[in-house]
């Protein structure tokens, strides 16, 4: 769709067939996203169209059409619901797509108030959630009914629904007689992904993101569904009420707050437009760390009286308006695919893009998996992108959400060459001389050739001097690299080498290089030194073997208990001896991963550099677990919160040292949960499912104070 219209030059006649073509785009789009909760474009390119579509109707007004969306809230209230009449009308929000937007905007309210340009007008300020507008209506502190938006003036009846959700109390206390409480359902990102796991086991279509998977759960016929989905609420709004909760809507949303609602942690109030443009930007850098979809910020006029002279328009008040995120989405030129090498030998494609700005960063690169990511399949030979393959100077969709990697979500074949050809992975490897294997049933081609690729072997270092491995102080990715690219290190045992090859005395010294000097030199090697004493379990995984990440490691250290006889049982293992069994008989511990942890140990080249490594280094045995004794293992357990009586991490190895297994999320397979001050949506989750729940002290109490 163009949107390359220059509305200054628009013809009468013109504007008549664009306006009859924008009608037809957003009313198609709008009905997919609030009533089929299956949009068919992005949210940016629905709001350019909208903006489009005002544009032409402000210079042609006697032109706007009587189904201009731009006199219309959401969509129709979807069949199958019962329909249920709003008291007070449910609005949508102006948008702002720029601080210039909001200065106007502030410009404009205190315009019509009549208050001097310079006089301070307090504004509120929260994240816009991106999930399905929903109004409770409490009688007497009693649920009586629950109803989405619809088209503003008729909603759909999803009572039994809400009444599921547990951010949603059946009674409340101490509120006015009659109070229709309005916010947000939504589903965390954590939520969404555990949903769709469940989704494609069990044989049903996943849920392309959050708030379609929120919607799509609330407006399910029988209430059961709903039920079993995770879904949230955020209280910031109210409709009918018999009386006023406050006299300002930060002390409106506090009382909220009070009535057992939950209302957004990011809500505040400030008293200049600089101020609530600095809280977006904030909002916007953290937007990846909050765990749920926004698509903006809103800013309301604070004082509920100014809010009832500044009234409504016809589908927006004039008290609020919605600063938009910039668009998640744009279009680019492929330029090339890069092969990068892993530090296990894998050979993973990389775009290679024109530069282009997408959610308010720049990007010239996006990941592209492997070789079936780009033929257009996934692992199982499903399509994927509809079965578009990715060439060479095409034209692609590059997706962005906060900061996760780049990813092509769409390519445009009607402006791809005639002349390109599918892109041919083993074709790439023999034009960059790499040697490469992929294996039947690996979706990813391996590094075969004999001899250390530099880029191998620097992803290796970084591996081993990363914070889950050896945490060197001073010596992380850059400086690791800085020096096997001097020809001072290629195997893990150079850096405890560093202060007798480059240290006081020697031709070459560090405090000499670019960037260190004395001090920070001393301080690298006394750093370095520390860390030769490590840990069973740190060791093995700074060995980057490929599968055996910092849990695979932890079970490893648990059986093996000391170095000597780890090295001894991986040195002599084989198909049917005892060695190989004990490793295989780790719960945890497969095949796959126990060939794979195999391997080096029975390579002579890499043994060669392990045995050097250990050689430098005192090795911590294992603390073995008292199964028999331990009130958790073999459990796994859940902290979420603020402990006060220890870090979280100190809980964390504290409960792993007795055998329990910790996770981060709450699942039917988790057998308790450690709940300290704050705990939040894994607290309610877990009481859902009908887990152990215990405070801190209850958690010591279990397991005897640690």
């Amino acid at each position: 769709m163009s949107l390359k219209i220059n509305v200054a030059n628009l013809t009468e006649v013109q504007a008549v067939a664009e306006l009859a073509r924008l009608s037809d785009i957003l009313a198609c789009a709008n009905s997919a996203y609030h009533t089929e909760d299956a949009p068919v474009m992005t949210d940016g390119d629905f709001d350019a169209l909208k903006l489009l579509n005002s544009e032409i109707e402000h210079k042609f007004p006697h032109l706007k059409r009587s189904d201009s969306l731009s006199g219309m809230i959401g969509a129709k209230a979807k069949d199958g619901f019962k329909k249920i009449n709003h008291e007070v009308r449910m609005l949508s929000l102006e948008n702002a797509f720029t601080a210039i937007d909001v200065e106007e905007f502030v410009n404009r309210v205190k315009k019509f108030l009549g208050i001097p340009h310079t006089q301070i007008l307090n504004l509120s300020a929260e994240p816009k959630i991106d999930g399905l507008s929903l109004a409770v209506r409490y009688e007497n502190g009693v649920f009586v009914h629950a109803v989405t938006r619809g088209d503003g003036e008729v909603g759909e009846d999803v009572t039994a629904n809400a009444k599921t959700i547990s951010d949603i109390p059946l009674t409340i206390e101490n509120a006015p007689e009659v109070i229709e409480v309005r916010g947000e359902v939504y589903m965390s990102h954590l939520d969404f992904e555990e949903l769709n796991v469940r989704q494609i086991a069990s044989g049903q279509k996943a849920f392309s993101n959050p708030r379609n998977a929120a919607a799509g759960s609330l407006r399910q016929l029988d209430p059961t569904i709903t039920k079993s989905r995770p879904l949230g609420f955020f209280a910031y709004a109210w409709g009918a009420l018999s009386e006023p909760l406050s006299d300002t809507q930060t002390g409106a949303v506090a009382r909220l707050k009070k009535l057992g609602f939950s209302t957004n942690p990011l809500f505040q109030s400030f008293a200049s437009t600089r101020a609530v443009i600095n809280h977006y930007h904030r909002i916007e850098t953290d937007r990846a760390s909050l765990g749920y979809d926004i698509d903006g910020v809103v800013y309301k006029v604070d004082s509920l009286a100014l809010q009832d002279r500044l009234g409504l328009r016809s589908t927006t008040p004039r008290w609020a308006i919605a600063h938009k995120f910039p668009a998640e989405l744009a279009w680019t030129k492929l330029l090339d695919i890069d092969i990068q090498v892993g530090r296990t030998g894998a050979l993973s494609p990389v775009a290679r893009l024109r530069p282009v700005t997408v959610g308010g960063v720049v990007v010239s690169n996006a990941t592209l998996h492997n070789e079936d990511y780009i033929a257009g399949r996934d692992s199982k030979g499903a399509k994927i992108r509809g079965g578009k393959d990715i060439r060479l100077s095409d034209w692609v969709q590059i997706y962005r959400a906060g900061d996760v990697i780049p990813k092509i979500s769409d390519v445009d074949l009607k402006r791809r060459s005639k002349t390109s050809v599918p892109f041919n992975f083993q074709n790439k490897l023999i034009a960059e001389g790499i040697e490469g294997r992929r294996s039947p049933g690996d979706a990813v081609w391996r590094y075969s050739g004999e001899s250390l690729l530099d880029d191998l072997t620097i992803e290796s270092l970084k591996h081993f001097v990363s914070r889950q491995a050896f945490d060197i102080e001073s010596l992380g990715a850059k400086q690791a690299e800085q020096f096997y690219l001097r020809g001072w290190v290629s195997t893990p045992a150079d850096i405890f080498m560093l202060k007798k090859r480059y240290g006081p005395g020697q031709p070459q010294q560090l405090k000499n290089l670019e960037g260190w000097g004395v001090k920070s030199a001393e301080k690298l090697f006394d750093a370095i030194d520390e860390k030769r004493v490590i840990p069973l379990n740190r060791l093995i995984y700074a060995l980057g073997i490929r599968h055996v990440g910092e849990a695979g490691a932890k079970l490893l250290a648990a059986r093996f208990l000391t170095w000597n006889a780890f090295e001894t049982a991986m040195r002599e293992a084989h198909a049917g001896s005892s060695s190989w069994e004990a490793l295989v008989e780790i719960d945890g511990i497969g095949e796959v991963m126990a060939k794979s942890v195999v391997m080096p140990f029975q390579d002579p080249k890499k043994f060669t550099a392990i045995a050097a490594l250990v050689h430098e280094l005192d090795i911590l045995d294992a603390v073995p677990v008292d199964t028999l004794s331990s009130p958790v293992a073999g459990k796994i357990v859940v902290f979420t919160g603020t402990l006060e009586k220890m870090t979280r991490s100190e809980a964390k190895a504290c409960a792993e040292k007795l055998g329990a297994k910790v996770s981060g999320s709450v699942s039917v397979k988790t057998d308790i949960l450690i709940a300290g001050s704050g705990a939040g949506s894994k607290a309610k989750k877990a009481i859902a499912l009908g887990i152990e729940t215990l405070d801190e002290d209850g958690w010591l109490a279990l397991v005897g104070g640690l």
